[in-house]
């Protein structure tokens, strides 16, 4: 598989805006993958929360395995974080968060929490669902949101919606055939087929029973979506992209590509 990276200039701007804005924060909440709890964690950003109050939140927990993220919540909470897993349309989730950033502000009357992680991974859509309102741009791709904006939740709790920034340089393989899978890379920086092709012999290797309905070869797929070319070839390059859609929709069931330890 060819290398995947992506690191856009407005990430790097992005990087040094957040550096300069945590001066009037009280709280970080780290959105990361509840598919990639370690992946889905960018070093770098977690170097600029310091000591500041971090919380992190596993999104898109509906798509992950609960037994696994009931695992990572305690080894999380075990390394000394305040974590839980939230889903942007289950407001009792989204309440619990809110509860723990008004905690987490040691009962200061206006409470100020930065909102960060990679992209695509969740955190406008957590946002809106805090404002109960479509307030931050959300779209099912990478890249959306570009600029770091203030949203007030209530009179005592503001939060800072930011750019998603991946690493400059992701290390493994596995890496970035996880990334990409799972939406943080833009569909046109990546080779669908061989990064469902590496998920594919990731999940060969897994227990017949925690497979689900995941097909392990892109050509069942695409027999089975009907897509086909003239002569009656399986349009592999279509079919590609609608797996990758039909996989971060949970269609194939819900999948935690990191066990926890």
């Amino acid at each position: 598989m060819q290398p995947i990276q992506w690191f856009p200039g407005h990430m790097a701007a992005a990087l040094r805006d957040v550096a300069r804005r945590l001066q009037s924060v009280d709280v970080v909440v780290e959105v990361r993958d509840a598919r990639l709890p370690v992946t889905s964690a960018n070093p770098a950003l977690a170097a600029l929360v310091g000591r500041r109050v971090h919380l992190v939140a596993l999104a898109k927990e509906d798509l992950a395995q609960p037994r696994e993220t009931a695992r990572w919540l305690a080894h999380l909470t075990g390394a000394g974080l305040r974590a839980l897993a939230v889903r942007g349309k289950d407001q009792g989730s989204i309440q619990r968060l809110r509860r723990l950033i008004v905690q987490a502000g040691a009962g200061r009357p206006s409470i100020r929490a930065l909102v960060l992680g990679i992209p695509n991974v969740g955190k406008s859509s957590v946002i809106n669902a805090l404002l109960r309102r479509a307030a931050a741009k959300t779209e099912d791709r990478p890249g959306v949101t570009r600029d770091l904006r203030w949203f007030r939740v209530s009179p005592g709790l503001e939060l800072m919606d930011t750019p998603g920034v991946l690493v400059p340089k992701i290390d493994t393989p596995e890496a970035q055939w996880r990334l990409a899978l799972c939406g943080a890379v833009p569909a046109e920086r990546f080779d669908a087929e061989a990064v469902i092709a590496a998920f594919g012999a990731w999940l060969a290797g897994q227990p017949a029973s925690e497979r689900q309905q995941a097909p392990l070869d892109l050509a069942t797929f695409a027999a089975a979506r009907g897509c086909v070319q003239r002569g009656g070839l399986p349009d592999l390059a279509r079919a590609a992209q609608l797996y990758l859609r039909e996989f971060n929709q949970g269609r194939f069931g819900r999948f935690t590509l990191e066990l926890a330890p």
